[in-house]
């Protein structure tokens, strides 16, 4: 009996520690780090970004006094299109993303939303920034991305990559209330 007591006992300090070293343990990021990987016709696409969680702020990122962090010294707002570190795109080779023609390589997003319904795509060429550091010499280009609104709120923000054959697809950035596409063609030579 004094072992089965002293084991039990044994059972249910271990189990207590365990929760309280569970409790104690350190949260993971506020925005995990993501990555959007896919193929359209013959060429890799790649996204790394942070998804940051709209969190009960329905209705209050994207307006002019929204929780979107915007780039210092630049006008309202180019955004980082995710959280942290600056998103990353690297292509496998050249595609034109929307109206612009962009060689394989790596480049950092970014995103004019200062007009919720016409939000516009900036491709920049310097890399490895954090979120914040934007710097619009180095824009390789800018696109026009289509809006929609999804049915439901998306809780944490997504990147996606869709081939729809023939050498075409679609990027696609979705947050909160807004949905942004650009057609993706690698088709060029």
């Amino acid at each position: 009996m004094k072992r089965l007591l002293c084991c039990l006992t044994l059972l249910v300090v271990s189990l207590t520690a365990s929760a309280q070293m569970q409790a104690q343990a350190p949260k993971g990021p506020a925005s995990p780090p993501a990555a959007a990987v896919g193929t359209i016709g013959s060429k890799s696409v790649w996204i790394a970004y942070s998804s940051p969680g709209v969190k009960g702020r329905e209705g209050k990122i994207f307006t002019k006094d929204g929780l979107i962090k915007t780039s210092r010294g630049s006008q309202y707002p180019i955004w980082r299109v995710g959280a942290n570190s600056a998103t990353t795109l690297i292509l496998s080779g050249k595609v034109k993303i929307g109206t612009l023609e962009v060689p394989p390589g790596a480049y950092t997003l970014f995103a004019d939303i200062s007009d919720p319904s016409n939000w516009t795509l900036i491709v920049n060429k310097a890399t490895g920034e954090w979120g914040l550091g934007y710097d619009s010499t180095k824009d390789l280009g800018k696109t026009p991305m289509t809006m929609s609104a999804p049915s439901s709120t998306i809780e944490n923000l997504k990147w996606e990559i869709a081939d729809k054959g023939d050498g075409t697809g679609t990027i696609t950035l979705s947050w909160e209330n807004h949905t942004a596409s650009v057609a993706v063609d690698t088709n060029i030579k």
